[in-house]
Order: structure tokens, then C-alpha cells, then sequence
């Protein structure tokens, strides 16, 4: 066991990562799309870590928030899990809103 990571690094990549970041970009480039703000996309990434912290669960023996006695171990590694997600969120949503607001406003980035 590590800080970031529960079961290995290579389980903590595929599933947080890969996985769980391509549904992160897709939430945050959704919410630029649609307008819709930050809490709203914190709350759709909360969604998503746990349905991510359940894949580490059901298919790689990591914990999860329902039994008691490792509650605080899943919800560390639910937090490690949703700050990444949040971050990858996040940068989605970013690219996707500053290519609207160069679509827009015309102005808005270019140099003089």
C-alpha cells in the first residue's frame, strides 16, 4: 500500500487514470458545453470516484466506504481518487471553455 495508490500502481493508472480520467474529461468538457458550473461538476466527479472506488473494490480487492472497519482507509483513498479525477475534470472543461470563448469573442486571445 501506498499514499496515492491502494493495490499497485499499474491498478491505480488503468482504473483512476485511464478509465475513470476519460470519464472525467468527458464530464468536465459536457458541463463547458452545456455552461453549467463548477459545483456541478464537482458534484458529477463525486459520482464518479465512487463508482470508481467500487471497480477497485469489486475488481481488484481494494476498499470500499460501505463496511466499517476500513472506511477510513476507502474514504483516503476516495479522496486521493476524486482529487485526480477533479484535476482531470477540470482541465477538460478548461480547454473546452477557452476554445468557446476564442469561438465567441474573437478578441479574447489574440496578441497585439
Amino acid at each position: 500500500m501506498s499514499l496515492l495508490w491502494e493495490v499497485s500502481i499499474t491498478e491505480f493508472l488503468f482504473v483512476t487514470v485511464i478509465l475513470g480520467g476519460g470519464a472525467a474529461w468527458m464530464i468536465g468538457r459536457s458541463t463547458a458545453l452545456t455552461w453549467s458550473g463548477w459545483a456541478v461538476m464537482l458534484f458529477y466527479v463525486a459520482l464518479l470516484t465512487i463508482a470508481v472506488r467500487f471497480i477497485h473494490f469489486s475488481l481488484f480487492n481494494g476498499s470500499f466506504l460501505l463496511p466499517p472497519a476500513t472506511f477510513l482507509t476507502a474514504l483516503h483513498y476516495a479522496i486521493v481518487d476524486f482529487i485526480v479525477l477533479a484535476a482531470i475534470a477540470a482541465a477538460g472543461r478548461m480547454k473546452v471553455r477557452s476554445s468557446q470563448m476564442a469561438r465567441q469573442y474573437g478578441f479574447v486571445g489574440r496578441s497585439r
